[in-house]
């Protein structure tokens, strides 16, 4: 059977984690209290929305919907500005080699992310030409950790999810992947990725060894 590769874009292929705090400090500045990068873990694979609901958690605050809209939409403007300038030197260690690598052998990839910018991202660090599909926070109505981004990537990819292999540096990404029956491959800390069914620090310890082994599964 053919296998699909799907991967999550923060903090698997780059690194905007960092913008995305900024943006959120900034606002939780402007709304009196302090957002710290410890508190900032608890966003991670979560959509914007609820990310925004988290932050007024922490600072006691309430919002009207009018309010919570526009800092919805302060929040993303900011976190626009932050990534204007991102070139591929913000890509994470050998993402290019495994990507390369893929489609060498002619396997199709897919995004699986809750990031409403994931494709002028890609553009910017020049590597949306490796992705046959993405599915985003654009897509989807269902966040992680519901499988809903990644049985619609592997649709699109035309791959049945069993086949498909999905790479994620969030707990939430993972279960999603798990509860999807691909098979889940956390990037990151391995005892907060624990559920995955392989565990790399980063993709330096992916050997193309490893990635054939599981096209040949």
């Amino acid at each position: 059977m053919k296998k699909g590769f799907i991967f999550d874009l923060d903090g698997v292929i780059v690194d905007t984690a960092k913008y995305h705090y900024l943006a959120w400090k900034k606002l939780a500045n402007e709304l009196g209290f302090e957002f710290t990068k410890e508190q900032n873990e608890l966003f991670k694979g979560v959509s914007r929305k609820r990310c925004l609901e988290i932050l007024l958690e922490i600072g006691n605050r309430t919002a009207t919907q009018e309010e919570f809209d526009t800092w919805m939409i302060e929040k993303n403007v900011d976190y626009l500005k932050y990534i204007e300038n991102m070139d591929a030197s913000e890509i994470l260690p050998d993402v290019p080699k495994v990507l390369a690598f893929l489609k060498e052998q002619n396997i199709p990839i897919a995004l699986g992310s809750a990031s409403k910018n994931a494709q002028p991202i890609l553009e910017k660090v020049g590597l949306l030409h490796y992705f046959d599909a993405i599915v985003d926070g654009n897509n989807v109505t269902k966040a992680k950790p519901d499988p809903e981004v990644f049985l619609l990537a592997g649709k699109q990819l035309g791959v049945n999810a069993t086949d498909c292999v999905v790479f994620e540096d969030a707990v939430a990404g993972v279960e999603a992947a798990n509860a999807a029956k691909m098979i889940s491959i956390g990037i990151g800390d391995k005892n907060i990725l624990s559920e995955a069914q392989f565990n790399y620090n980063d993709f330096t310890e992916i050997s193309v060894e490893f990635i054939q082994e599981l096209i040949d599964k």
